[in-house]
């Protein structure tokens, strides 16, 4: 089982984007035990090192298998991470950004949860307000100051 611990600012990050029916902890531990890491050679600085070690890490995560969240958040996250789940229904990263293996493998794990919380994150619904009376006047004031250019520029006979 791979333990990983995302930095301290994606924690405070976590706890207000998180839904409330998801339990944070059951998605962290599923996502590190059910995550299937494949290795591969990166491209990249590294000198001669890159050809010589597989250091790109490429992290696939059944979404069947993701537990802590509710069958309607299921729905929510192939929806919106449609971009980045395969035809077998994984959701797949790769990460070659480090040259250490053990680095990427981090980056991996802590960047599909944080797609994972961000996917999760109910948008706010908008509250329709009027336009204040000022506002309106100010709008009438600019068209008539537009119409009387355009008046101006008429040709006169």
């Amino acid at each position: 089982m791979i333990v990983f611990h995302p930095p301290l600012l994606y924690h405070k990050f976590i706890k207000t984007c998180y839904s409330t029916k998801m339990d944070k902890v059951e998605l962290h531990e599923s996502i590190a035990k059910n995550s299937q890491l494949t290795f591969a050679r990166s491209s990249g600085k590294g000198g001669q090192n890159v050809n010589k070690v597989n250091t790109k890490v490429c992290l696939k995560l059944p979404l069947a298998d993701l537990g802590g969240i509710t069958e309607e958040e299921r729905l929510r996250l192939k929806e919106k991470l449609s971009a980045i789940i395969n035809a077998q229904g994984c959701l797949v990263i790769s990460v070659d950004e480090e040259r250490s293996q053990e680095l990427n493998r981090k980056i991996a794990l802590s960047r599909i949860e944080n797609r994972i919380s961000q996917a999760l994150v109910a948008a706010k619904k908008r509250k329709p307000t009027k336009a204040t009376r000022a506002s309106k006047e100010r709008k009438l004031k600019l068209k008539h100051i537009r119409s009387q250019i355009k008046m101006n520029r008429a040709k006169i006979f």
